[in-house]
């Protein structure tokens, strides 16, 4: 199994062989079209993300390995390949590891001076999104033992 950082690496490997920003939107628009559909269940207010201006929604759940496994969707095209981004990036991380390890690969690959204020905005609440889940689970792990 890979880690955060394994994952970050190939995600930073991908996507600095795209020079253009222009390929890198449509890598990122593969990248949601790519994420497995989102049980309608789970698009609930509950799970929807504050602080995007597209619709989105981030759902969690801790299975037997103590691996937190994400699920979102989004009703953008690029916000959706963002989601699917972040779900590639911390899906099937441990809480702990999740909490520990920065997320470098976003600076690595310049988001934050080439996404829109409004998308840059979106990714960091998605982020904090994914760390209060770990925050949570880490809790209910710990607790356990």
């Amino acid at each position: 199994m890979s880690t955060i950082q394994d994952r970050q690496a190939k995600v930073i490997q991908d996507f600095s062989a795209l020079t253009d920003w222009e390929d890198r939107y449509k890598k990122i628009i593969e990248m949601g079209k790519a994420l497995p559909a989102m049980p309608e269940a789970l698009k609930v207010e509950q799970n929807a993300v504050k602080g995007c201006q597209s619709q989105v929604w981030l759902a969690a759940n801790l299975n037997e390995n103590n691996q937190v496994l994400l699920h979102g969707d989004s009703d953008a095209l690029i916000v959706k390949g963002l989601v699917g981004l972040l779900l590639y990036v911390y899906s099937g991380a441990t809480p702990s590891e999740i909490l520990s390890t920065p997320p470098e690969f976003l600076k690595a690959l310049g988001f934050e001076g080439n996404l829109s204020p409004s998308r840059a905005n979106g990714l960091h609440s998605m982020l904090k999104q994914i760390k209060l889940y770990a925050t949570a689970f880490d809790y209910l792990v710990k607790s356990k033992k």
